[in-house]
């Protein structure tokens, strides 16, 4: 009889769903939903929104696409596995109703709230015990409900992540992880425990945070409600949960020391593995709780982020009269490398991290009427990104974390020729594509937490590498002027720390 593992991808875009087979760890089906971008609303310039019924009833339809082209029995799903957008604030009342659109995670309302926590807990604590500023984060967002929308705090019954109303949803129980909490930065590193002086210094109650369970193992079955719903068997098993970048970089079996894993989805992200706790002084990287990690054998992810990644590819996409994204590539194959010094600064997608919380908007620099063609457009956004990336390995870097191999999966932005080879050449680093996807990696997880596999080796067996790019040294000088230039134009903005 056959037995499968089912994983499913929460984004801000789409939701993925994907049936691995257990014994061989093998692609079974896939299916995603909807056929078109799911919308952030943003009611004011800044804000990011989304209402978690719509990645339910996403999920509902992606999963009766994959029944309707996939033929299985529903009893042969052995485990589902749950990955999710991260840092968003999902509020419901004592009947598990939605009390508010999620705060998701481009919000920057609280980036003001988040600097001042700083500022009054002082950086020791926050770089020490939380590893991270408190920032525009989950925690942060909370506490501005509290202050602007009082009557909406006071029905507030529980918070939770992204997949953790998801997995409410598919199985009527409210919980989150350690990595969870990590990324709402509601997590003390030293003491591995909730980050209690955070909650009363933001006048949080506890009360209103989850139940905490493991990443991997047993922690709810589906309800009978959801199994009829989705068409599938009441009581499977959840089994594994965590956040996208996580759960992108556990999909590519990152999981050691000094191992580096990259997106370049709606946001871009690179994420290296550490044992040491050594955050940036200045706070313009994130450290997480990866998914292995234990506390007699720590396992800490330290995440560089760019918001305004593919996102800023869908937008000239659409400026161009939705062109396919294999002819958006191929028209910045045709300008030359440094795209006649135009300039694209991605940061159109909240606040960056990796320019200390400012949101300063994307920037076209240097744009000549008589020069350059769309196609230099396109080159100098594509460019503009791998040297944002670039900027965030160097913070990596600085705290000990290095990148000689990067291992992605092959989509979104490193479908494109001249993404992977300005990937290469600008970080020094070999690029690695996997057919592996986040919703897979959801599936391998909830393998690992049923105890179909008992090692991560045995369930990434399976994993095979696509394609390997490695810098060109007759390119790699180019590139790197390329990035200079472009690195002293912005350092000539309002962002001169940068």
């Amino acid at each position: 009889m056959p037995a499968y593992l089912l994983g499913y991808d929460i984004g801000s875009s789409s939701v993925k769903v994907a049936l691995i087979e257990a014994k061989t760890g093998r692609l079974f089906a896939s299916a995603s939903s909807p056929d078109q971008e799911m919308t952030i609303q943003a009611p004011r310039s800044g804000w990011g929104e989304q209402h978690p019924d719509v990645w339910w009833q996403e999920l509902v339809r992606a999963t009766h696409r994959l029944k309707k082209a996939h033929s299985f029995e529903s009893g042969d799903i052995v485990a589902i596995g749950i990955a999710y957008q991260m840092h968003g604030l999902v509020a419901v009342d004592k009947d598990h109703n939605v009390l508010r659109p999620a705060i998701i995670w481009c919000d920057s309302r609280a980036v003001a709230i988040g600097e001042q926590a700083l500022h009054d807990l002082g950086e020791a604590y926050c770089l020490d015990t939380l590893l991270n500023s408190p920032g525009n984060f989950t925690a942060s967002k909370l506490r501005w409900v509290k202050e602007h929308e009082p009557a909406v705090y006071e029905k507030i019954h529980k918070i939770m992540l992204p997949g953790d109303y998801i997995a409410l949803r598919l199985t009527g129980e409210i919980q989150t992880t350690a990595s969870g909490l990590s990324e709402g930065i509601l997590w003390d590193f030293k003491n591995n425990q909730v980050a209690h002086h955070l909650l009363d210094y933001f006048g949080l109650d506890e009360s209103l945070l989850s139940e905490v369970v493991p990443t991997f193992g047993y922690q709810a079955g589906m309800s009978a409600q959801a199994a009829e719903i989705l068409g599938l068997k009441s009581g499977t098993p959840v089994t594994y949960r965590a956040g996208d970048q996580p759960n992108n970089a556990f999909s590519l079996n990152v999981l050691r020391s000094s191992e580096v894993a990259a997106t370049a989805g709606t946001s871009g992200v690179v994420y290296g593995i550490t044992k040491e706790i050594s955050p940036d002084q200045v706070g313009r990287i994130n450290t997480f709780v990866h998914v292995n990690n234990q506390p007699e054998n720590p396992h800490l992810g330290v995440l560089a982020c760019v918001n305004g990644t593919g996102i800023l590819n869908s937008w000239l996409r659409r400026l161009v009269g939705n062109l396919p994204y294999n002819e958006l590539n191929s028209l910045a194959a045709q300008a030359p490398i440094g795209a006649d010094n135009l300039y694209f600064f991605p940061f159109g997608n909240g606040a960056e991290r990796i320019l200390g919380n400012a949101n300063p908007g994307a920037n076209l620099k240097n744009l000549s009427l008589l020069t350059h063609q769309i196609e230099h457009v396109v080159r100098a956004a594509q460019e503009g990104i791998v040297f944002a990336l670039t900027m965030g390995l160097h913070i990596m870097e600085s705290v000990g974390v290095s990148a000689k191999v990067v291992r992605a999966g092959q989509a979104n932005m490193f479908l494109s020729p001249v993404f992977r080879e300005a990937f290469v050449n600008t970080t020094g680093a070999t690029l690695e594509l996997y057919n592996t996807d986040g919703a897979q990696g959801a599936a391998r997880g909830a393998g690992i937490g049923a105890g179909v596999y008992a090692t991560f080796d045995e369930a990434f067996a399976s994993l095979e590498r696509v394609s390997l790019t490695e810098p060109d040294p007759n390119l790699q000088t180019a590139y790197t002027e390329a990035f200079n230039r472009w690195h002293s134009q912005l350092q000539r903005t309002e962002l001169s720390n940068v």
